[in-house]
């Protein structure tokens, strides 16, 4: 197992749960003009987890295949983010990180070497996959806090 990977993932978890139970004003806030505002980051990053993982898992139990990209913009207007029940993108985002932290566990360093093509990034090896759900939470939860200081 390894524990770096681990920590991170539980670091990320626990620093971004908090900001699910934000006031409706506060869910409203933004970094900047034109920018998600925090609800529809969140509801992003539940989103972009759960690709993430589906990555992994196939990564894993398929290497070479293909994995596709997704229209995040898209998916932010056509599933409603800022309508989408909040609640429900928690409980996916901490059932599906614990879901990650488990595979992370087992897999991270086992097959870690695996790899699978992105269709637009080209080859990722699943511990890019996993090195970038950290990144990628990191990320976002700088333009959150960012957001909240404003």
């Amino acid at each position: 197992m390894d524990n770096t990977i681990i920590q991170k993932l539980e670091k990320t978890l626990q620093d971004t749960l908090h900001y699910f139970e934000l006031s409706e004003q506060d869910l409203l806030r933004t970094y900047g003009n034109g920018k998600w505002n925090i609800k529809q980051i969140l509801c992003h990053l539940t989103d972009a987890e759960t690709v993430l993982y589906d990555r992994i898992r196939r990564t894993i139990s398929n290497p070479g295949n293909t994995v596709m990209g997704f229209e995040q913009n898209l998916w932010a207007e056509k599933l409603e983010y800022n309508s989408f029940p909040l609640e429900l993108n928690k409980d996916l985002f901490l059932a599906n990180r614990r879901a990650m932290i488990y595979t992370a566990s087992k897999y991270y360093k086992k097959y870690g070497h695996n790899e699978s093509i992105h269709n637009e990034a080209g080859p990722r090896s699943l511990k890019e996959f996993f090195d970038k759900v950290v990144w990628h939470n990191d990320k976002h939860l700088a333009q959150i806090e960012l957001a909240l200081s404003k």
